[in-house]
């Protein structure tokens, strides 16, 4: 049996992962699975690759389980059912800013940890879970190097002028700029877009990932051009709770208006607006898609609208375009949102194949269209796996950076 290289996703309210076996020269999924509702009413779910459940627990109503009860559960788990401890190579995790000094993956060392706390106001929904996870998997392996693989870095070649805002140069040089986000996700279909299309690898290319989180990314050559997601994970597309691109006067006009400060906008425009706020009804779009409610629909309008006036936007970036690719929960799954957009995008040459949409792809454009549609799933967790094992030694080094006491 081979080593094995666990990746975390630590959100708000839950934990996800998923184990790789080392395998030669390949990387095999183990198992997979999550710890949802860690605040309310914790539930543990493993796979295998296969998709067949391997266990199942919860614990009762109301339970605090939080992230460090996650990793143990997770971790005890692990070492009783499917590995030992010591088959533990590395563990990888996604975190989501790692501002301008972080452009490619690292392996985490007591500085380096307390010198992405200062992200978290730039990510608060996601980067204080991520860096709790590293802390409390440190505490419970000493010996394991960490690695950090960020959402940021595969932007870090945008252009200066898509990086920047028209604000005072001292406002620049102190890091406010443009810095995009969902860059796993990217960078993975990047990687097999090549066997997919090539001529799209080597031209224009905008990749629509849309889920909880949406965003678009502009792609020439497989390098990231623009991204609508900017200086926080909040900018561009509407998405499940956060209200994307807003006009600055409206934050002010709240804050004169109705007494609201820094703390109740955050609140605001990062968790109760977008298909939430919008519907008054779910931030899930598999929910807004059943509803007979008019105020699903016009949520529904809204987050298409968005997406269609961005997709435009970064075509005239890119100087035009030679494929549209969706990927993923909503990307991948919800066929009347992706032919929406693609009806759309008629007058960039994209032409609907409605059956093999609705069959789900891979591609979903007739065969002479002159821009191609494609239907790609991501697997940022396969990312964060080939990253961290990239940045390890050769065989084990219990004493590599980041096989420390991170607490």
């Amino acid at each position: 049996m081979g080593d094995v290289i666990v990746v975390i996703n630590a959100g708000s309210s839950s934990l996800k992962f998923t184990l790789y076996e080392e395998r030669g020269e390949t990387l095999g999924v183990l198992a997979d699975g999550q710890v949802e509702g860690l605040f309310t009413e914790p539930r543990f779910k493993a796979r295998d690759e296969n998709g067949n459940v391997l266990a199942e627990r919860t614990w009762p109503p109301g339970t605090q389980l939080g992230q460090e009860g996650a990793v143990e559960a997770v971790f005890s788990w692990c070492g009783s059912e499917t590995c030992a401890a010591d088959r533990v190579r590395a563990v990888g995790h996604r975190v989501v800013h790692g501002g301008s000094r972080y452009t490619r993956p690292v392996v985490v060392n007591r500085e380096i940890l307390t010198d992405l706390e200062t992200f978290v106001p730039l990510a608060p929904l996601h980067q204080p879970h991520n860096l709790a996870a590293i802390r409390n998997i440190g505490r419970r392996f000493p010996g394991v190097p960490q690695v950090a693989c960020f959402d940021t870095s595969f932007h870090a070649a945008i252009p200066p002028i898509a990086q920047a805002f028209a604000l005072p140069r001292k406002f620049a040089e102190q890091g406010v700029r443009r810095y995009g986000f969902h860059g796993l996700s990217y960078e993975y279909i990047a990687s097999v877009l090549p066997g997919i299309d090539p001529d799209a690898a080597k031209g224009r290319t905008v990749v629509a990932h849309l889920g909880n989180g949406a965003s678009l990314c502009a792609m020439r050559g497989l390098k990231s051009e623009a991204c609508t997601l900017g200086f926080t994970a909040v900018e561009g597309l509407m998405m499940g709770t956060r209200c994307g691109s807003l006009d600055p006067g409206v934050m002010l006009y709240f804050m004169d208006e109705f007494g609201m400060n820094a703390r109740d906008l955050e609140s605001l425009i990062y968790k109760e607006s977008g298909l939430l706020g919008v519907s008054g009804i779910s931030s899930d779009m598999r929910t807004l898609l059943e509803s007979k409610d008019p105020r699903a629909a016009e949520a529904i309008d809204l987050f298409v609208y968005r997406i269609i006036r961005e997709l435009g936007s970064l075509a005239a970036a890119l100087g035009g375009l030679d494929a549209l690719v969706f990927t993923a929960g909503i990307g991948e799954n919800a066929v009347p949102i992706r032919g929406r957009i693609c009806r759309s995008a008629s007058w960039l040459g994209l032409e609907l194949d409605a059956n093999a949409n609705e069959a789900g792809g891979p591609r979903i454009s007739v065969a002479d269209s002159r821009v191609r549609a494609w239907v790609v799933p991501t697997d940022e967790e396969r990312m964060i796996a080939l990253h961290t094992q990239r940045l390890l030694p050769n065989g084990r080094n219990p004493t590599a950076p980041g096989g420390a006491d991170l607490s």
